[in-house]
């Protein structure tokens, strides 16, 4: 059939309304029970003559299709759409025959005809498998027709197990894709046709993908651990082709759900180590029936907090936050699921700079715990805007840790940032600030008082301006990336790790100390960006590889970056119950030197001259202000040692 043909058909078909196709099902069935009926006349002589016999069944013909009619209404197979047709539709089908074949024999009786038992069962099997056999035949007749007239996605689908062999039998019923082979690693199934398709090796997958024009690869392995993934990932990645990846098959439920649940790669899956358990599967019964408050409870970190807190059905969640809008937001999201397990939410605007209306809060509501997320945490903006990120970061943390040590809050832990160790710019020494604030007031806390701890984590994958989504726009945009530069690294996590690591690390704190993640290694972020560049289906403009398709730009360090960033200082960390979180005992400052800065500050905030506090901070945080010594280095160090 020529592609102007089957354009042709393929528009007829789609110009059939809903109650024309139902027509046309119902009278092709009803032909159907007419042909089953003469073939079980014909394959199945009774004794005297055919003939006269036929002549009298034919008369008992026009009830038999209206008994027909009433029970393929009734089943509902008319309105069956073609890739609807699966195990429940033959079940409905078999039944038909059944009921029909009964009503037969009786109309027959009726007529004065005795039908034998070989013939109701010669019709009953034709009738099952005209109308079985008619859906598939007519679901691949419409599948060719808009493959020829419409652009079809040909994928090869890597893994041909369980998981693969379902999702094949879903595309099938998908008019826009087109599965061509499986790929595995398995010898034993290498070779074979599982589901009708052709099984290779994967050394063969760039003959494949060229031989039959291969758009897309769907991994269909969800057992494979995120580094194998992201290898092949990468690999296929380079032969031009788009990878989409399937979670685990226990995620899914039937074939839309599996369709639905494919998904790009995450960046998080290409930065080579396994994801953390998310689960807090010890320490919940910590938060269960308190009271507790989140502040920045709109943010990327917040806003998971809650998410996560929900779970572990705490009394009353406050959600703390300056933003109306990230208040609201988050609100929502969770109300619902607040209701189903009787959690009171409570929204609360307002600033950790104001110690009256914060101090009020944690009064009227009896707060227990509080996770302090709210700070500006943006590098340059900070930079830009010391005035503003000392506020809120150090005199806002400030403020709320005095405010739940009067009010006998039984738990306090600062979300800091691995940017506070030894810090080159205002967010960094801001944070850092905030750390030594809550060092001091943990060491005057009397035995018996509120317990205050600090989180200390890397950048956050997904989080409101993180390098990934602003990758992604560059892309989109079609590039050029920027990248600071050649070799700067950074530490990363996913939301969904940071806050569980907040959780656990506050059902362990005892008082003073820092619990760090073990974030793995650092992260080269230009092979973030190739690797982001890869996987959106191009190449990246390399020395290697100039005819790239985009390119990588290096803009410099900002002013307040370092080239690389560090999660300890000399402190000596220890393991805790969990493997993936050390505690740390770091030296601080003195009752009197705290105190002198936060006076610095609030005369900076006063006069608004900020130099004063930054040269007080300059004194007091080691590195602050001065030139990043990595800079002179023209290799990358190896990571960290923990």
């Amino acid at each position: 059939m020529n592609p102007l043909a089957s354009l042709k058909l393929d528009n007829l078909i789609k110009s059939l309304n809903r109650r024309q196709k139902y027509t046309i099902f119902l009278t092709l069935d009803l032909f159907f029970v007419a042909v089953a009926l003469i073939l079980a006349l014909v394959l199945n002589p009774m004794s005297g003559d055919l003939p006269s016999i036929g002549l009298t069944l034919s008369v008992a013909v026009p009830y038999l299709l209206i008994v027909a009619a009433g029970l393929l209404i009734a089943l509902g197979i008319p309105a069956l759409q073609l890739v609807e047709f699966d195990g429940h539709a033959t079940l409905r089908a078999a039944s038909l025959s059944v009921f029909l074949a009964a009503g037969g024999s009786v109309l027959a009786w009726i007529f004065g005809v005795t039908l034998p038992m070989s013939v109701l069962l010669v019709f009953s099997a034709s009738l099952f498998l005209l109308i079985t056999v008619s859906r598939v035949v007519l679901l691949q007749i419409v599948l060719a027709i808009y493959r020829r007239s419409n652009d079809v996605t040909r994928v090869l689908i890597y893994g041909a197990g369980t998981t693969g062999t379902q999702l094949v039998r879903a595309l099938r019923g998908h008019k826009g894709i087109e599965p061509i082979a499986f790929v595995d690693d398995n010898p034993a199934l290498q070779g074979l046709s599982i589901a009708g398709l052709p099984v290779y090796t994967p050394v063969r997958v760039s003959e494949i993908v060229a031989r039959k024009q291969i758009d897309r690869v769907l991994l269909a392995v969800p057992s494979l651990s995120p580094p194998k993934q992201a290898r092949i990932a990468r690999r296929l990645q380079r032969l031009g082709l788009e990878v989409q990846m399937l979670p685990s098959f226990s995620q899914l439920i039937g074939t839309e759900a599996l369709l639905d649940r494919f998904e790009p790669l995450k960046p998080q899956m290409l930065l080579g180590r396994d994801e953390v358990d998310t689960q807090l599967r010890e320490g919940s019964e910590s938060y269960l029936g308190k009271c507790v408050m989140v502040s920045g409870a709109g943010g990327s970190i917040g806003s998971e907090l809650c998410r996560q807190l929900i779970d572990c059905r705490p009394r009353r969640l406050i959600l703390f936050e300056l933003s109306e809008i990230a208040l609201f937001t988050v609100h929502q999201e969770l109300l619902n699921t607040a209701r189903e397990l009787e959690v009171e939410l409570v929204p609360v605007l307002g600033s950790v700079t104001d110690p009256r209306h914060v101090r009020q809060v944690l009064s009227d509501h009896g707060v227990e715990v509080i996770l302090h997320a709210a700070a500006y945490k943006h590098v340059t903006l900070v930079q830009q805007n010391p005035l503003a990120g000392l506020a809120n970061n150090v005199l806002g943390t400030h403020t709320l840790a005095s405010a739940a040590v009067q009010a006998g809050v039984g738990r306090f832990i600062l979300i800091s940032s691995d940017k506070a160790v030894r810090p080159r710019g205002v967010m960094g020494a801001s944070k850092r600030l905030a750390e030594l604030v809550v060092q001091d007031m943990a060491s005057r806390v009397p035995e018996g008082g509120p317990v205050l701890s600090m989180v200390r984590f890397g950048n956050v994958l997904g989080s409101s301006g993180s390098v990934v989504p602003i990758f992604t726009d560059q892309i989109q945009r079609g590039g050029p990336v920027t990248v600071t530069h050649p070799h700067v690294t950074r530490y990363f996590m996913t939301i969904a790790e940071a806050a569980r690591l907040v959780l656990r690390a506050g059902t362990m704190a005892e008082g003073g100390e820092v619990f760090v993640l073990d974030m793995g290694d650092p992260v080269r972020i230009i092979d973030l960006a190739i690797q982001a560049i890869e996987q959106a289906g191009y190449s990246a403009q390399t020395e290697a590889n100039p005819g790239g398709d985009i390119a990588i730009e290096f803009v410099g360090l900002r002013d307040g970056e370092k080239l690389h960033e560090e999660l300890f200082f000399d402190g000596t960390e220890r393991p805790t119950a969990d493997k993936k979180i050390f505690r740390l005992r770091e030296r601080g400052l003195s009752e009197f030197e705290v105190a002198e800065l936060l006076r610095a500050l609030r005369h900076a905030m006063a006069s608004g001259a900020p130099q004063g506090a930054l040269d007080a901070i300059a004194r007091r945080v080691p590195g602050f202000g001065s030139p990043d010594p990595a800079l002179d280095q023209t290799i990358v160090p190896p990571s960290q040692k923990r």
